[in-house]
């Protein structure tokens, strides 16, 4: 299993989106993968919730991580996070 490296960009997402690096770990380890530009994958997984995000109340959090994998290791470059 190839290691998971967090770029800075990816860190201030995850602060700024409400997401943790336990969360993107999880999406890209157990989530769907899908092919984003530049010839990078993006992981959806959606995970329960049940919380308050900017004042309102959300059962479900999709946690959506943007990688460029490489050939020993696997670089987040950015984190999306969806609240429904």
């Amino acid at each position: 299993m190839k290691p998971i490296e967090f770029s800075l960009h990816a860190m201030q997402q995850m602060a700024e989106r409400g997401t943790s690096q336990e969360e993107v770990v999880r999406a890209i380890r157990e989530g769907k993968s899908e092919r984003a530009k530049q010839e990078r994958l993006m992981y959806r997984l959606n995970v329960e919730y049940n919380a308050v995000w900017a004042g309102k109340h959300y059962g479900i959090k999709q946690v959506a991580p943007v990688v460029a994998e490489e050939d020993d290791r696997i670089v987040v470059v950015t984190v999306y996070t969806f609240f429904f």
